[in-house]
């Protein structure tokens, strides 16, 4: 319906640039948006504020112009003009209820489109170092670069997911220094413990798995314990994959895969690391000073220089960055999303410096950048901090352990990536309609139950079969919900484009709310058989896009509850 007015206002907009009212050398294109206030009517459009320079004219007699100009059409009952200029459409009832039909007939298809063109978008995420589980942190990482993974491909992106392993430098060295300690007979509590040393109880697995002789298969090998206390190399190599393997189970328990592992000492092992300081140095953007190298970030909008390469011959982190990201780039990806923690945004300036500073012709502000806020987690209003398995931390396996993938997927995602997330354990246990992924499923979940009662009337419905004449639809309410599910689309298409995957959590609990209100007000499986099997369309609709976006976020639509 949106399109509709915009075509409806577009073609108005032609006719006063043929009749000389507008210029004909300029391009207007208007914008319209949802009223907030039902009375202002269903749709509204600033076209003639904007125009009204452009015409010499009062906005508000601008809008009066296009308003006679509009060519008739049976989507809209009512045009007015509101305040300085505002044009407000008043839809009518019978084009308000053909996006029943739309998603009905589209199923699972409804709001997904072609935008992106098969254009290949890499969205690296979690790329958490292989030391440990995987933290909450990781775990809203994982949410929302998945998320915004399937949001991307429902926009016909052709996507690939990759996770970054930072297998190389000292927390590594520290990671194969706590197992060696413990495999030496060694407590995290004994004054001999690595200063830096890793802690939690899954450092003694890694010990045991090492001195049994046990195999482990992470993605690209497969790694067998020596049983050696002394060979700190086999244990590191040992630990790295075992880590490695565990943080795939986590990751596939919250339902997240990836198509591309790639591992950090692959950078130096390829010679890619020396490659890209060899470049960098060619063009003029390195020094040497107090026995280090510099990179010129400053040509580039840093506020000071970067070391580069420390006096100890080691690089600093943010090198095999840029050398990673170049790799990005030399395999054809001109759009790369990475999600990660705000921790990393201190990078974001001079790895885009490095990258400006190859001359590769990779544009500015490239890549992208997603940096999510630190999550909280609570229980019974206490903030916890602990987990058995991993020492310091809660680990995402707790949260699915205790409240399912379903809540701990939908509550990671369902917050601006850019403020900080409380988890309230007991909210996302709780079967109330405070609980939001509850109430969304719990709407499915009922819509489901009264085609039951249906079928046991002797009624069969086909999963998406419209029955019905939907001009007996006459209610605000149903008019309403009809409003909402046109907006969905819309919603797949601009939460992909902000990189904002929790505006569809917002949606679909705005979606469930109205069915809920709705239901409890207005039986379905009344004797007015037309009025009932109209209503039934629209609740199968409802159900449809409720589905379709629970899938979006990889949470599931049940039938019972």
């Amino acid at each position: 319906m949106k399109e509709t007015v915009s075509e409806l206002l577009q073609s108005a907009l032609a006719t006063l640039q043929s009749e000389g009212t507008l210029p004909a050398d300029q391009t207007f294109t208007p914008q319209v948006g949802n009223t907030r206030d039902k009375s202002h009517g269903d749709y509204a459009c600033n076209i003639a504020l904007v125009a009204s320079k452009a015409a010499g004219c009062p906005p508000r007699k601008l809008a009066e112009a296009l308003v006679e100009k509009l060519p008739e059409s049976s989507a809209v009952a009512k045009v007015e003009i509101a305040g300085p200029g505002f044009i407000n459409f008043f839809m009518s009832t019978a084009s308000a209820f053909e996006v029943v039909n739309t998603i009905l007939d589209e199923a699972g298809q409804y709001g997904r489109n072609h935008n992106g063109k098969s254009e290949k978008v890499q969205v690296e995420f979690v790329s958490a170092n292989p030391t440990g589980p995987l933290h909450v942190g990781h775990g809203r990482g994982a949410a929302i670069g998945d998320c915004l993974s399937r949001l991307l491909e429902a926009n016909g992106y052709d996507v690939t997911r990759e996770f970054y392993y930072n297998d190389a430098g000292a927390q590594i060295n520290n990671l194969a220094l706590s197992v060696q300690s413990r495999v030496k007979g060694l407590t995290p509590e004994d004054e001999n413990w690595p200063a830096d040393g890793y802690r939690g109880a899954y450092i003694t697995d890694v010990a045991d798995a090492y001195m049994a002789g046990e195999t482990v298969t992470a993605d690209d090998r497969e790694v067998t314990g020596k049983a050696d206390p002394e060979d700190q190399q086999a244990i590191q190599e040992f630990a790295v994959a075992y880590l490695r393997r565990e943080q795939d189970l986590d990751l596939k328990a919250f339902g997240v895969e990836f198509d591309v592992y790639f591992l950090e000492s692959s950078l130096y092992e390829d010679g890619k690391v020396e490659q890209t300081v060899e470049r960098l140095q060619k063009n003029g953007y390195t020094y040497e000073h107090e026995g280090a190298m510099w990179l010129k970030t400053t040509e580039f909008g840093d506020d000071k220089d970067r070391v580069m390469r420390k006096k100890d011959g080691g690089y600093t982190y943010f090198l095999p960055d840029v050398a990673y990201h170049l790799d990005k780039w030399q395999r054809g990806f001109t759009t790369v999303i990475n999600e990660q923690g705000a921790d990393h945004h201190s990078t974001i300036t001079r790895v885009r410096a490095g990258l400006q500073a190859l001359k590769v012709g990779i544009p500015q502000g490239w890549p992208d950048y997603v940096l999510h806020q630190m999550v909280m987690v609570t229980r019974s209003g206490q903030e916890v901090k602990i987990s058995k398995r991993a020492g310091s931390y809660v680990t995402v396996r707790d949260l699915i352990d205790e409240v399912g993938r379903d809540a701990t997927r939908f509550f990671l995602a369902a917050r601006r990536v850019d403020s900080q997330l409380t988890f309230d354990i007991d909210l996302a246990r709780s079967q109330t309609n405070e609980n939001p992924v509850y109430y969304i499923q719990y709407a499915h979940a009922r819509i489901c139950s009264v085609l039951r009662k249906l079928k046991e009337e002797g009624v069969e419905r086909g999963l998406n079969e419209c029955v019905g004449d939907l001009s007996l639809l006459t209610l605000a309410e149903e008019k309403d919900l009809a409003n909402q599910l046109a907006k969905y689309p819309e919603l797949i298409e601009s939460s992909a484009r902000l990189r904002e995957p929790h505006h569809l959590t917002h949606y679909l609990r705005d979606l469930a709310g109205q069915f809920h209100t709705y239901y409890n007000a207005h039986k379905v499986l009344i004797e007015d058989t037309a009025v009932r099997d109209a209503r039934i369309s629209l609740y199968l609709a409802i159900r449809q896009v409720i589905a379709n976006g629970l899938g979006l976020l990889a949470v599931s639509a049940p039938e019972e509850m």
